[in-house]
């Protein structure tokens, strides 16, 4: 097999050595960008992935060269700029990722230069704050203050005010604060027999999440009524911080490490005791799966809380194939268009939740469609004034396909996505008829009461 033919074997990663002063190396690193360029420009495979792809073409193209000779150094960042570390050219499309000797590695070379722009002091603050979810997120629950906030947010000075003082895009959805947050309000613990299969621990730890404790408590809230449903004991995780995903979109892996050494503390504990950790956003999920191991591949207890960390789909079709799930569902759920997030798709699990909702289909109505495409929302992306218009057009075909057959509700792990599907649903003159997490979703076919 030549080189330009490929690699048929499975992708693994290398560690990302972050620590070593040669990451930082701004020269070495253009120099690897201008060689992973050259191989991604004579493939174009991944160009309807994202909006990475069109730019380092069309700069080749227009180049006086129409070879990456031809594109100066300088434009490389705006290709930086449109990674938001999506994963899926590496994990489902490019043919020369390791073990193929090219090696190819594009989302951690793009992380790399945004660890270098970090560092420089290039990103800006707005930016910063925006990463921040444990910061914005301290309004949540507060009685009259969060009213107050979410009432101001909707208002268009303070959406204008946003835009000059934060970069966030005067029509981009924001979601609101709770009024009650999930942590505090959450039942603390459920206690029944722990009854462990052969694939599954039969009690589980809850990583709440910034956006279900800030944003969305009753995706947190139907889980926990899903595991008692199914009589299995969770706890809430003691202490956590943010999962560190908005910091390494940004570069910032100073803060990256600093809510690691504070999760996996937390966390670490309930590993060991034979907990299932579970998270219901699939980016914190992911970050416990994938980053943070290959950020810190030597410390043991990432690779215990790792091994520990469950998306919850995954965790429930498992406990069906143990032949512990419950399927006593009672109410259909009608046409539901599902949304397959990017976050969830690399995690290497299968398609869960498809399972789980075919699962509920044998025994009450389901008219399930599928889509597995980006929406184009993708963390912060999608908000920001520069992005917010091409998060939109990348989400096009998705907004489309997702309205096939006018859906009772749309659906999607991540509820980011979700939002931003509705929103550009609604501007195609296609609106959502409702908005559910899957979870939620579970919750009703069993027909336990919100």
């Amino acid at each position: 097999m030549s080189m330009r033919e490929g690699n048929l074997e499975a992708p693994t990663r290398h560690a990302l050595d972050w620590k070593n002063p040669e990451f930082y190396d701004e020269a070495a690193c253009l120099h690897e960008m201008e060689r992973i360029f050259d191989i991604c420009h004579g493939c174009r495979r991944c160009v309807s992935l994202c909006q990475s792809f069109p730019t380092l073409f069309d700069l080749v193209d227009e180049g006086k060269t129409g070879e990456l000779d031809g594109v100066a150094k300088q434009d490389f960042w705006k290709v930086v700029d449109q990674c938001y570390l999506c994963d899926l050219c590496y994990m489902t499309k490019c043919p020369y990722v390791p073990p193929h000797p090219w090696n190819l590695d594009f989302p951690h070379t793009m992380l790399r230069a945004k660890a270098i722009k970090f560092r420089k002091g290039e990103v800006k603050g707005g930016e910063k704050f925006l990463a921040s979810t444990d910061v914005h997120g301290q309004f949540a629950g507060i009685p009259i203050v969060v009213q107050a906030v979410n009432a101001v947010n909707r208002t268009k000075f303070a959406r204008k005010l946003m835009d000059a003082q934060l970069g966030v895009h005067p029509d981009a959805w924001l979601p609101e604060l709770a009024s009650q947050r999930f942590r505090w309000s959450a039942p603390k613990a459920l206690s029944h027999v722990v009854t462990n299969g052969e694939r599954t621990p039969g009690k589980v730890a809850i990583f709440s999440t910034c956006y279900v404790n800030y944003n969305e408590p009753g995706i947190g809230f139907d889980l926990l009524k899903v595991l008692e449903h199914n009589a299995i004991p969770y706890v809430i995780v003691e202490k956590e911080k943010c999962c560190g995903m908005p910091k390494l979109e940004l570069g910032d892996l100073e803060t990256v490490e600093k809510h690691k050494t504070a999760n996996i503390a937390a966390l670490a504990p309930y590993a060991r005791d034979g907990f299932a950790i579970l998270s219901a956003i699939p980016s914190c999920t992911l970050m416990f799966k994938q980053e943070l191991p290959l950020m810190f591949p030597d410390e043991p207890e990432v690779a215990l809380v790792q091994d520990a960390m469950w998306d919850p789909f995954e965790y429930l079709v498992a406990r069906h194939k143990d032949g512990l799930l419950k399927t006593d569902f009672k109410q259909a759920l009608g046409k539901v268009s599902y949304h397959i997030p990017c976050h969830g798709r690399v995690q290497k699990i299968g398609r869960k939740t498809e399972e789980m909702f075919k699962l509920i289909g044998q025994s009450v109505e389901v008219r399930l469609n599928i889509v597995e495409r980006c929406s184009g929302h993708a963390g912060t992306y999608g908000v920001k004034t520069p992005y917010h218009p091409v998060a939109m057009k990348i989400g096009k075909p998705v907004f489309k396909a997702m309205a096939k057959d006018e859906p009772d509700v749309v659906a999607s792990d991540c509820a980011l996505a979700s939002h931003h599907i509705a929103q550009g649903m609604a501007q195609a003159g296609t609106p959502a008829k409702a908005v559910a997490h899957p979870l939620t979703l579970l919750r009703t076919a069993y027909g336990i009461a919100p």
